[in-house]
């Protein structure tokens, strides 16, 4: 039995609208009437015998089969986006949507002023940013690229380390003098706390001593927030002691409104990375922006190697 060839450009339009959540916008953007846009995602779900994505006058939303099929969809078009790209390299001209998945504070305070040279320098190149510090999966969410502040695990995605991210452990020297300056870990359980909670483990404190080891501590917590930017008017009113990335703290350190506690004892470090999905194609356009970025944030004022 002949076997027929894939749906590859059906599945390209079905990846685009999904990645777009509009079957209109996906028609904008890849410059294909709404009939054909639909008429595409019809041939698969005929072919397949199953629904990939559920309708409603408001909303579209994928089915239990159109999320397993995504991934692979969205592979399709990324390398075929990146092989069409490579065949017209000679014109040198990247263009079209780049989605850029960012932690939020980091994402404000420090990459959005990189971006005016960028688009000065690539003004066919549209920009998608998605600012959260929630960690996207970047092929299931069709993101290109992501800057994430972590400690990598192993994973299949592509990593380029910018710079390392130091965390301190920061109060105010009110608050220091009223409260105390600890010299041991044990010593913050009789400290009021402010938590970060997208870290690894929320509500353990970790810190390293080059003689003493590492200790753990759980103080307690007298505020919580999912954004550390949060954190930074009650630390500088003496409300509470916090472990704090230094690219969010390092201006109040130089003012002195914030200082460093137990500087003997060190949280682990992050680092800054690009993670990028894995295939070993890449548009123009995406490969400009990783560029761009690794220029202008591998030595940001706060980096300190």
């Amino acid at each position: 039995m002949t076997r027929r060839l894939p749906d590859l450009e059906a599945w390209a339009i079905f990846a685009k609208v999904a990645e777009l959540g509009s079957f209109a916008r996906a028609a904008q953007e890849l410059g294909l009437s709404n009939p054909t846009v639909s008429k595409a995602i019809g041939r698969l779900e005929a072919r397949l015998g199953i629904s990939l994505l559920a309708r409603t006058s408001r909303r579209l939303s994928l089915t239990e089969g159109g999320r397993s099929s995504l991934e692979r969809a969205m592979r399709i078009l990324r390398e075929g986006e990146a092989l069409e790209d490579e065949a017209a390299e000679q014109l040198a001209i990247p263009r079209g949507r780049v989605r850029i998945s960012a932690p939020l504070s980091f994402g404000i305070g420090y990459m959005a002023a990189t971006l005016p040279d960028f688009l000065n320098a690539y003004p066919d190149v549209i920009l998608d940013f998605a600012l959260s510090d929630r960690q996207v999966d970047l092929v299931a969410e069709g993101f290109d690229l992501a800057l994430r502040i972590a400690r990598l695990e192993d994973s299949s995605l592509l990593a380029r380390r910018l710079c390392t991210v130091r965390l301190l452990l920061v109060a105010s020297p009110t608050y220091l003098d009223a409260r105390g300056r600890p010299t041991h870990p044990a010593q913050l359980r009789d400290h009021r706390a402010l938590a970060y909670t997208g870290g690894a483990t929320p509500g353990s404190w970790r810190f390293a001593h080059p003689q003493f080891g590492e200790e753990v501590v759980q103080p307690s917590v007298a505020m919580w927030t999912d954004n550390a930017d949060m954190l930074g008017p009650a630390l500088v009113a003496g409300q509470g002691i916090a472990i704090q990335p230094e690219f969010l703290v390092w201006r109040e350190l130089g003012e002195g409104t914030l200082e460093i506690a137990m500087p003997d004892w060190t949280p682990p470090p992050l680092a800054l990375h690009l993670i990028m999905p894995p295939s070993p194609l890449r548009p123009l356009r995406v490969q400009a922006v990783i560029d761009h970025l690794a220029a202008a944030l591998a030595h940001a004022p706060w980096a300190c190697d």
